[in-house]
C-alpha cells in the first residue's frame, strides 16, 4: 500500500529530484516573456507603434497598478500574483532569473518544493501589495519576479549565512571576489533600503517591493526554521553572480 501521507510531507520537507521549482518557475518567466510583446520575438505584435502599443496594453492587463488595486477593481486583484511572471526587458528578465538561478535551488531544497513555491509566490504577491500600498495613487505598472527573489535572498540569509556567493563588484572594476552570503546580502539590502528612500512612485525600479520581498523572507525563514533546521557549518559554495 501506497502511504500517501508520507508522500505528502516528504514533498513539503525535501526533494530529490532536484530544484524542480526553482527551473520550472524559470522556465515559466522565459517561456512567457518569449511569447509576449516585449520580447520583439512574435511576430503577432507587429512592429513599431504597433509593437509599442501592445506592450503597453501587456503591462497594464497583467501588472500590478497601485491605484487600481488599491481601489479593490476585481480584475487588478489577481495582478500582484500575474506581475511575477512579467518582465519589462531582457536585462530585467535575466538579471531576475540569474539570482533565483544561484540562490533558488538552495532555498528549494530546504523548504521543500511545495513549501518553496507556496513561500515564493506568496512573498512575491506580498512584496507587490506593499509596495501598492506606498503609492497607493500611482498609475505607473509595475511587473516582475523581484520582489519574490527578494524573498528567496532573505531566507537564504537566514538558512545559509555562510554559504559562499561569488560577486561581482563594479566599483572593484568588477573583479570576481567570494565572500560569506551573510555580507553580499546584507550589502545588497542596504542598497536596496536606501535606493527606495530617494526613489519616488514614478517609473525606474520598485526598490521598495525588494525591501519588503527581503523582509518578509527574512522573517519567514527565522519563524519556520529557527529551531534547528537552520545551516550553521559553511554550506557547500553556491556559484553565480551577485550584482548588489
Amino acid at each position: 500500500m501506497i502511504d500517501w501521507r508520507a508522500k505528502a510531507l516528504g514533498a513539503w520537507r525535501g526533494t530529490r529530484g532536484g530544484p524542480t521549482v526553482t527551473y520550472g518557475l524559470i522556465a515559466a518567466c522565459c517561456l512567457l516573456f518569449a511569447v509576449s510583446p516585449v520580447s520583439g520575438l512574435n511576430p503577432v505584435y507587429g512592429t513599431g507603434d504597433a509593437l509599442l502599443a501592445a506592450q503597453g496594453t501587456y503591462f497594464r492587463r497583467w501588472g500590478v497598478v497601485p491605484a487600481e488595486l488599491m481601489s479593490g477593481e476585481p480584475r487588478a486583484l489577481l495582478t500582484p500574483f500575474t506581475a511575477l511572471f512579467v518582465h519589462g526587458s531582457w536585462l530585467h528578465l535575466l538579471g531576475n532569473m540569474l539570482f533565483l538561478y544561484v540562490f533558488g535551488a538552495m532555498a528549494e531544497e530546504r523548504m521543500g518544493p511545495i513549501a518553496f513555491a507556496l513561500f515564493y509566490l506568496g512573498t512575491g504577491c506580498l512584496a507587490l501589495v506593499g509596495y501598492a500600498v506606498a503609492h497607493a495613487n500611482s498609475e505607473q505598472t509595475l511587473v516582475g519576479a523581484s520582489g519574490a527573489i527578494s524573498g528567496v535572498l532573505g531566507a537564504f540569509l537566514f538558512l545559509f549565512p555562510r554559504s559562499r556567493v561569488t560577486s561581482l563588484f563594479p566599483f572593484l572594476f568588477f573583479l570576481p571576489l567570494r565572500f560569506p552570503a551573510w555580507i553580499v546580502l546584507i550589502f545588497w539590502f542596504v542598497l536596496q533600503w536606501l535606493a527606495a528612500r530617494a526613489a519616488g512612485p514614478g517609473p525606474g525600479i520598485a526598490y521598495l517591493s525588494h525591501v519588503v520581498g527581503f523582509s518578509v523572507g527574512f522573517l519567514y525563514a527565522w519563524g519556520r526554521y529557527r529551531g534547528g533546521d537552520r545551516v550553521k557549518a559553511p554550506a557547500a559554495a553556491t556559484e553565480g553572480e551577485s550584482q548588489p
